[in-house]
């Protein structure tokens, strides 16, 4: 098990690119299995869940060709459905919850799967009935097996149909998107998921041959088709890491330009820093974030506390609350941070308070951070990473503190973050890896 060794306190300054966004990422590797054609997709991230995903890709029998620099061919020309009821397949599902996104792919096309619950983040409970009752809407027919915790799915004969999704969950509408392009008729999906991610898929799939309309909206109509064929699909940037140096560059008082942004796509993100207080200047595509000494968080228009809440897209991203609630300890002012979407999220804040910081954890869902205005500096301490986005949050912490701060499991930062520590080193941050 890896740690991180930081000596915190000192500015950093520069330019530093994001990577590829993740959580697209695990969506739109699973597209090719679609199609016998050749796939080719560029800017994919070079972490460990994004290639755990493409080596399952390759035990299934699709062809993996690295193109170099983030850029893969996937030809899913034959594929071996056998090796989904191996005790192989099983170990290496449960362990990343993204195999999940291989499912609608292989049922529309093969007729058939089997999964076992799938892992990740231990930040609360992620239910995947918005999947399967989409799957159980176009036809599908779920077994599960106790004894092995492995579902066994039928859909042998997939047919279009209206649903009203319980959530608009993500991974959720991406799943049930990708086994409709080819079911029979057509499906709509009202309440589903819009985020940049799903729209990019849905773009892709488009590309490759589907009828999807509604692409960026709650409400998707897809024309089922016969068959699908090859295409070439660009990555996002990671909108939560732009959001991450954003929040890197307010609390350590650095100057940071943030490179081809896409600010087209990040919806409220800006907004919700620069109501903490944060300055930036959007150069072209780029962002700019100048050094600042101080900054203040806002009050609502009738003066009472500002509360940052995540909603599902357009608004503010659950991936990025654990940012804001960091970025908030040196701000001036009070913020009710509010998680809703999982219950054990917020509960790294007691590292936090051991730094220093003014925290008040009301409930499993809702913190009140007051705001420390620099008069007193975080100090530096032993803590570990209990996922990624707080693992992050905490690194962000440990570089504004005094002294040196020690990061343990940051296994699960490598789940969601490229390299993290060479690109922070090349802005002047003080960090190792033991």
């Amino acid at each position: 098990m890896s740690s991180f060794k930081i000596k915190g306190g000192g500015k950093l300054k520069g330019e530093i690119i994001p990577q590829g966004a993740k959580n697209e990422a695990l969506q739109v590797v699973c597209a090719p299995l679609l199609t016998a054609e050749p796939v080719v997709i560029h800017n994919l991230p070079n972490i460990v869940d994004v290639n755990k995903l493409i080596e399952l890709m390759g035990d299934l029998g699709c062809k993996v060709e690295n193109l170099g620099a983030g850029s893969y061919r996937f030809t899913a020309a034959q594929l071996n459905i056998a090796f989904l009821e191996t005790p192989e397949y099983r170990k290496k599902a449960a362990a990343l919850r993204g195999s999940v996104m291989l499912l609608g792919p292989i049922l529309a096309r093969y007729g058939k799967a089997s999964i076992p619950k799938p892992g990740g983040d231990k930040i609360g409970r992620r239910k995947l009935d918005t999947h399967f009752i989409g799957f159980q809407n176009l036809g599908a027919k779920f077994k599960y097996d106790s004894s092995d915790s492995l579902f066994h799915i039928d859909a042998t004969h997939l047919r279009g149909k209206y649903m009203l999704l319980d959530e608009a969950s993500v991974t959720g509408t991406a799943n049930i998107v990708m086994a409709a392009v080819l079911a029979k008729g057509t499906t709509t999906i009202y309440n589903a998921a819009c985020e940049p991610y799903l729209q990019q898929l849905c773009s892709m799939l488009n590309r490759m041959g589907a009828k999807i309309t509604g692409i960026g909206s709650n409400l998707l109509t897809i024309e089922g088709v016969e068959k699908l064929g090859g295409t070439e699909h660009t990555l996002l940037p990671d909108m939560i890491e732009i959001g991450s140096f954003i929040g890197l560059a307010a609390m350590t008082q650095s100057e940071i330009t943030i490179k081809n942004c896409r600010i087209d796509m990040l919806g409220i993100i800006p907004e919700i820093f620069r109501r903490l207080g944060v300055k930036m200047e959007f150069r072209g595509d780029d962002i700019f974030i100048p050094a600042q000494e101080r900054y203040e968080i806002e009050t609502f228009i009738d003066g009472s506390i500002l509360t940052v809440a995540d909603a599902p897209w357009p608004g503010f991203t659950p991936d990025l609350i654990s940012i804001v609630l960091v970025v908030a300890i040196q701000a001036k002012g009070t913020v009710l941070i509010h998680q809703k979407m999982f219950e054990s999220r917020l509960f790294f804040v007691d590292k936090l308070i051991d730094m220093g910081a003014q925290i008040i954890l009301n409930d499993p869902h809702r913190a009140t951070v007051i705001g420390l205005d620099r008069k007193n500096s975080l100090r530096g301490i032993k803590m570990s990473s209990p996922d990624i986005r707080a693992g992050v949050a905490l690194l962000i912490a440990a570089l504004s503190a005094q002294g040196e701060s020690e990061i343990s499991n940051v296994e699960q930062i490598d789940r969601g973050y490229q390299n993290i520590e060479h690109r922070l080193r090349q802005l002047g941050a003080q960090i190792e890896r033991i």
